[in-house]
């Protein structure tokens, strides 16, 4: 990332210093960052009398299976739900830290792009935190990806390199953005959640700033071969972490038929379009690095991302 003397300077699609963008985040950085130990309320017990996220959002929401819940069941669903997509933020922080580490393994540490990556990464060292307290407080136990999905991530985050990387930091930040800035919002949320929300939603902006520029990029020099490879394995990543998001368990731990839930889950349309309308900024911006190629846009159909 870093730039010598005998190099040109890097710059992003609006032709900005890459420099420049990184103080300026490294400024931002500073001003408003937050500490979840402090600003976030650990103590006060578990309210149960609040949803876990915004009701809307549920997998099950608008289902004839909604419908027959007490309100009682809707709001141990949410809290399940909002653990389960905490849990896969988790999962996905993890590999997105290891990747960024192994970006700068060989920078320039006296750069601003390697002190960001590390700003960055401490930053989601303290949200993966921030979630963990936060998904043990919802009385939600800590939701895994399948198997299968766990060691494909434990390959990704090893071979992911360049625009691949960052694009998929970028799918996972993207939708986690558009359904928290419902939450935070949401007088119906338990309040610890809503704050949860706000401090993952403030401090990712600039990790999104920051992905989007990378992947730009990392794209300049890219044929045709490469980035229609490329696109095809953001695609396939996005693929495996939408549909991590909600965990069959959370059917069972909230005392419903796990069958019959994930039977009405998965032809509920209203969660499709939730879903496809927290993707459509991120789709955009695919379509304008030209990821959006055909064998890319079947997988985000799959996904309910298109």
């Amino acid at each position: 990332m870093a730039t010598t003397d005998a190099q040109p300077t890097a710059q992003d699609e609006g032709g900005h210093d890459i420099n420049d963008i990184t103080r300026r985040l490294l400024e931002s950085s500073a001003k408003l960052s937050y500490d979840p130990a402090t600003e976030v309320d650990w103590d006060t017990p578990l309210d149960k009398s609040f949803h876990g996220m915004s009701p809307e959002w549920s997998s099950l929401y608008g289902t004839r299976y909604w419908n027959e819940l007490t309100e009682d069941q809707r709001k141990e669903l949410t809290r399940q739900e909002s653990g389960s997509v905490a849990s896969t933020g988790i999962w996905f922080e993890v590999i997105l830290q290891q990747m960024v580490l192994r970006d700068i393994y060989s920078k320039d540490p006296g750069s601003p792009e390697f002190q960001w990556a590390l700003t960055e990464i401490a930053d989601e060292c303290r949200h993966s935190i921030m979630f963990a307290r936060g998904v043990r407080k919802l009385g939600a136990p800590a939701y895994r990806p399948r198997r299968a999905v766990m060691e494909l991530g434990r390959l990704f985050k090893t071979l992911a390199v360049g625009e691949a990387a960052y694009a998929s930091i970028l799918v996972a930040e993207e939708v986690l953005d558009v359904m928290q800035r419902d939450w935070m919002r949401d007088e119906r949320v338990v309040p610890f959640v809503r704050t949860i929300n706000n401090i993952h939603v403030v401090e990712e902006s600039r990790h999104m700033k920051f992905a989007r520029d990378e992947t730009i990029k990392r794209l300049e020099k890219a044929g045709p071969l490469r980035r229609n490879v490329q696109a095809l394995v953001i695609a396939i990543c996005a693929y495996f972490v939408i549909t991590s998001m909600w965990n069959r368990d959370v059917y069972r731990n909230a005392g419903l038929d796990t069958e019959r839930a994930l039977a009405e889950a998965k032809e509920n349309q209203h969660h499709k379009s939730m879903i496809r309308s927290s993707c459509s900024g991120l789709m955009d911006f695919l379509a304008s690095a030209r990821l959006l190629t055909r064998p890319a846009k079947a997988v985000y159909r799959r996904a309910n991302l298109l």
